[in-house]
């Protein structure tokens, strides 16, 4: 068995802007406005190839000056972007994000109808993908045929299957397959969604809870993030709560993601599992300080640097 990981989910442009005065309701603010890479599945790619891991990503994007260059920009970053499709019936799929003045997100939206494209059929004429690889991670971006698909040929090769539900109109996508996650890596509100409960409002003991009935669901490895709070999480036989490495706030869109990647590369490489979430901590600390949805210069060194002890 080969060492690559296989992401399979979205990949999208990421446009966010941040006030620099103040949201007033009702007209145009002065903001910054930035665009960079962005998507669930990509992000994560894009995070566990610069840690140096052999990653390969499904995905797609349109056939457009925008698909072009983030193939190219992930590529770079150490990810094989060989079967990220390009498809002339959709535009490369985008993300828009409002921050507030802290970096915190007031309202996204999103467009992933391109990852319609990655349909049962690809993933079936690809399967030697899975059979080959030595962790699976899927996002709430996939169809439920497609999602239902990726499940069953990870089982059908006995290999871990990591997610990130993407946002909470999303995650109940995940919700048939928990019994067979290695590790789901929502926030603290696509935790609640995950699990059928009220969210209400930050809680870290709240959310433990809630970590604790994903692993009664079956989830082996539950990890809740709480923004710029730190971390929960549960397994079978331990839970924890990891506190922020506390910094200047830049932008928080892609913390999460910096985090399911981190605790997945700590997983192959055999971490025990608080070691592993520790990692994801370190990873969520450096993604806050930066305005990019993925730390451009990251290692393994930085995490280690910026570990919680």
């Amino acid at each position: 068995m080969s060492e690559h990981i296989l992401v399979i989910g979205a990949t999208l442009l990421d446009t966010k802007g941040k006030p620099t005065a103040g949201l007033e309701p009702g007209t145009s603010n002065p903001a910054e406005i930035r665009h960079v890479r962005g998507g669930t599945a990509r992000n994560v790619a894009e995070n566990l190839g610069r840690l140096g891991a052999d990653v390969l990503l499904i995905s797609a994007v349109g056939d457009d000056n925008t698909g072009n260059l983030l193939i190219t920009q992930t590529a770079d970053a150490g990810v094989n972007v060989d079967y990220v499709l390009q498809v002339d019936e959709f535009n490369t799929g985008s993300y828009i994000a409002l921050l507030d003045e802290d970096g915190k997100m007031s309202v996204a939206l999103d467009d992933v109808r391109v990852m319609e494209a990655i349909n049962p059929g690809i993933l079936y004429r690809n399967r030697r993908l899975f059979r080959d690889a030595c962790m699976i991670m899927i996002d709430g971006s996939l169809t439920p045929a497609t999602m239902e698909t990726a499940v069953r040929l990870a089982l059908q090769y006995e290999i871990p299957i990591c997610a990130d539900p993407s946002s909470t109109r999303l995650a109940h996508k995940l919700h048939p397959h928990l019994a067979h996650l290695h590790l789901v890596v929502p926030n603290e509100i696509e935790a609640a969604v995950l699990c059928g409960v009220d969210y209400a409002g930050y809680d870290p003991d709240a959310s433990l809870e809630v970590a604790l009935l994903l692993t009664r669901a079956g989830v082996r490895t539950a990890t809740i993030t709480l923004s710029d709070f730190g971390l929960v999480f549960a397994t079978s036989d331990e839970t924890g709560y990891v506190p922020p490495r506390y910094s200047q706030i830049a932008d928080i869109t892609g913390t999460g993601d910096a985090v399911s990647a981190a605790i997945m590369f700590g997983m192959i490489n055999d971490l025990p599992t608080i070691e592993a979430i520790r990692l994801g901590a370190a990873a969520a600390s450096l993604t806050l300080q930066t305005s990019d949805t993925v730390v451009p210069d990251l290692s393994l060194d930085m995490l280690y640097d910026h570990l919680i002890v």
